[in-house]
């Protein structure tokens, strides 16, 4: 999906971008460009409205040459799906800027205090994916009626989602980690900041103003087959740089005699493992897809439950794998310039998002 010409800027940008710290004018210019940011848009919005199968063979395209970009697109492109659950109007309006890019927090945090006509946000969140190019925050708040929390009828804590816009929020530059450097997921605040109904949504098939069939489908194993697919891009990536060290490696008789033919074997067997778990969860996402169209409920919670699973069990393989591999990859592999170090680096970093923890 990628062209050769965009390889090639995706590859020269990422080294200016991990010294950024953020993504440079290049890349973003590259993303709006290509609609990168609204892939899961609808189309009357002026997105691409891509299936999910397609969408998420992108992004592990695009993780592949650059994890720290593919993981930004990811979670941008993911906070801008909610276009789907915004009032029409809203919607057309915020998205006829094609420079409109959505992100924040999934967590529930903070405290929205409505007083009949308006919510009254303050707190803090971390994890902004993107923060310093973002023109909305989104947020997940308790909701709280004056002093009085609010609950649903089951009993559980009532919060909705609400988005802002950048000029209302203070971003806290605390993202300091040794990998996806440019991702750049900064903390935010908001301070009593005042915000309409009408920014305030539910992200539940059951809320959306759209009736495209992504926003049919529950949010969890969207976010879990899209943040899987980073993984599994940047992992293929390491593997095929892992293969060129080993050939490079060959050409010493000494290491080709003892060490080359047991190297070789299990790279092939990670990289033939890696190929099955693409193809099952490309699988499985057309068949939610197609599940979810049919409106056929029983095959859609049964099939949610198998990407849950099975995205936590490849994840922990990925990651298993790797440190089998990473101390024979010799000093490269340690030099911060590296790829492969850079590789790795992206690939522990986002082992520490929570959807795949525990």
């Amino acid at each position: 999906m990628l062209s050769q010409e965009q390889i090639l800027q995706i590859q020269e940008c990422q080294p200016l971008a991990i010294k950024a710290k953020t993504m440079v004018p290049s890349q973003l210019a590259l993303a709006y460009a290509n609609k990168w940011f609204n892939i899961w848009v609808p189309k009357v919005y002026g997105g691409l409205e891509l299936p999910l199968a397609e969408g998420i063979s992108f992004l592990e395209e695009l993780a592949y040459w650059d994890g720290g970009l593919g993981w930004t697109i990811t979670l941008c492109s993911g906070a801008n799906m909610f276009s789907g659950y915004l009032k029409t109007d809203a919607a057309l309006s915020l998205f006829s800027n094609p420079e409109t890019c959505f992100g924040g927090s999934g967590s529930v945090g903070g405290k929205a205090v409505w007083d009949g006509d308006k919510y009254h946000i303050s707190g803090l969140w971390h994890f902004a994916t993107g923060a310093p190019h973002l023109t909305h925050f989104t947020l997940n708040c308790p909701i709280f009626h004056g002093d009085k929390q609010q609950y649903t009828d089951d009993g559980a804590a009532l919060y909705y989602s609400f988005y802002v816009p950048r000029e209302q929020v203070l971003i806290h530059y605390d993202w300091e980690t040794f990998g996806l450097e440019c991702t750049a997921s900064h903390s935010f605040s908001l301070d009593n900041v005042s915000v309409s109904q009408d920014q305030a949504f539910q992200i539940l098939p059951e809320s959306r103003l759209s009736d495209r069939t992504l926003f049919k489908i529950p949010f969890k194993p969207f976010a879990e087959l899209t943040l899987l697919v980073n993984y599994m891009g940047m992992y293929r990536r390491f593997l095929d740089l892992v293969e060129k060290y080993y050939f490079e490696k060959a050409q010493l008789p000494e290491w080709a005699a003892r060490s080359s033919k047991e190297a070789f074997r299990v790279l092939d067997k990670y990289q033939q493992q890696l190929g099955r778990h693409k193809l099952e969860i490309t699988t499985l996402a057309t068949a939610l897809w197609a599940a979810v169209e049919s409106d056929e409920q029983s095959a859609v919670l049964d099939i949610v439950d198998k990407v849950s699973v099975l995205a936590k069990a490849i994840a922990q393989g990925i990651y298993n794998e790797i440190i089998q591999l990473y101390p024979q990859l010799g000093i490269r592999a340690a030099t911060p310039s590296h790829e492969l170090n850079i590789v790795f680096r992206n690939i522990f970093t986002a082992s520490q998002h929570a959807i795949f923890r525990g």
